[in-house]
């Protein structure tokens, strides 16, 4: 009997690779996004919202520094920036092989033949995405916030739905490095019991290509989950391009 199929997970790259990689089906959302929003936003930022799309914002009072080097090609150079700064961590350095390894080579190997590492990894270039992608937002809103053609109240709004929502988002994200942990988990009991069967045939040295597997995995998840933190960034810019068009 064939295995029965699961179900197609729609939604952003971030997404679809974790389905992947996850054991479970994953539910289709019930809601849409905006009853979800309205679910996610309490009283008080609902106030807050609703200030910002009805009144005159604030004249802007600017550091010219904020604004300097800020092009439409900023959100490329920062998702470039990341992007090397993800590809170059720790997690995804070459291992040692071969003999005569050094005390820091053993010890580097030997950490990262466990999730923890891993995970610990994961949240600091979480933490490294949140801080570069936060400045870029506020160095757009703050472009923004010197017109006075109506942009100036989609900076305001923009301010407000990341407080708003910012709670709700780190508890999402912190899913990632959950869900990341059983794959890797299941990567490793299924090279062990190769391993195993292995061993009663003819002895070997265990095979890692298990652990190159799931950084790979990891690496992907992680460049999906940085194109995801970068959209509410990329939909200020194409509002500044679509109005210096226009």
């Amino acid at each position: 009997m064939e295995a029965p199929r699961r179900a197609t997970v729609r939604g952003p790259t971030f997404i679809r690779s974790l389905a992947r990689l996850t054991a479970a089906d994953l539910p289709q959302p019930t809601r849409s996004l905006s009853d979800q929003l309205s679910l996610w936003i309490d009283w008080t930022h609902a106030v807050a919202l609703s200030t910002a799309l009805d009144s005159q914002p604030p004249a802007a009072v600017l550091d010219p520094r904020t604004l300097s080097s800020l092009d439409e090609n900023e959100c490329a150079r920062v998702r470039s920036a990341l992007a090397d700064a993800i590809a170059g961590d720790r997690a995804f350095s070459a291992r040692p092989s071969g003999p005569g390894w050094s005390a820091a080579e053993q010890a580097f190997a030997d950490e990262s033949l466990d999730y923890p590492f891993y995970r610990q990894r994961y949240l600091a270039m979480q933490q490294g995405m949140e801080a570069g992608v936060g400045r870029l937002r506020e160095r757009l809103r703050a472009r923004l916030a010197l017109r006075s053609d109506g942009l100036e109240r989609l900076a305001a709004v923009d301010t407000v739905m990341e407080r708003a929502l910012s709670r709700r988002e780190r508890t999402l994200w912190s899913a990632a490095p959950v869900l990341l942990g059983q794959h890797f988990e299941r990567l490793r009991q299924a090279a062990q019991q190769t391993d195993e069967a292995q061993v009663s045939e003819a002895p070997s040295i265990p095979s890692t290509a298990w652990l190159d597997a799931f950084r790979k995995h990891m690496h992907e998840v992680l460049l999906a989950e940085l194109d995801v933190r970068l959209q509410p960034a990329q939909g200020l810019l194409a509002a500044l391009r679509t109005n210096s068009l226009g």
